[in-house]
């Protein structure tokens, strides 16, 4: 069986990744019942929810991955169980046949596989937050900057206004010393 079939089998229900019976039986060429009869005659073997729990109604009722059919045989008589990995790893036990063994195998690399993408869209994210945060200081450090210079072009600005003023009072001065007689001997 492909990976990329056994992983579109893959759900999320309850924040974890879990696999259902009836998916689980069609792949192991067994009927549903026959699972869940092998599970509740091995209750030891999944005892606790990170092996294996079985589906709320409406759990049921609102997910996507059950169509059923209006008629006889398509409606279900129990939930169904979700499979965690370590609960589909411990089907392998109870369900001792070479086809059950060769399936398991594929499920585990699909599990795998999709821990190790999670994992990797993680640290991207994490990536492009920490680039994010860069960002926004390089852009506030920037800011900060523009208002030095702006306060500096200000204060520059005061300054020349202030020598502009300066130089048309000497300006001025000189006009006024001009006009005054001159005292002495006189060529």
């Amino acid at each position: 069986m492909e990976l990329q079939t056994i992983q579109n089998k893959i759900h999320e229900i309850r924040g974890q990744k879990v696999m259902l019976d009836f998916d689980l039986a069609e792949m192991y060429g067994i009927e549903t019942r026959v699972l869940k009869q092998a599970v509740r005659r091995n209750p030891k073997r999944f005892e606790g929810n990170d092996f294996m729990f079985e589906l709320t109604k409406e759990e049921l009722s609102r997910s996507q991955f059950v169509t059923l059919n209006k008629g006889r045989g398509n409606n279900f008589k129990y939930m169904p169980f979700a499979f965690t990995e370590l609960g589909v790893a411990m089907l392998s036990s109870v369900l001792n046949s070479d086809i059950a063994i060769e399936i398991n195998r594929n499920i585990m690399r699909a599990f795998v596989a999709i821990r190790n993408y999670t994992l990797q869209t993680t640290t991207s994210s994490i990536e492009i937050k920490e680039l994010q945060e860069r960002i926004k200081s390089l852009e506030m450090a920037n800011e900060e900057t523009l208002c030095a210079i702006n306060d500096l072009s200000e204060d520059t600005q005061k300054s020349l206004d202030n020598i502009y003023i300066a130089l048309s009072e000497l300006a001025t001065k000189k006009k006024n010393n001009a006009k005054r007689p001159k005292i002495g001997y006189i060529k």
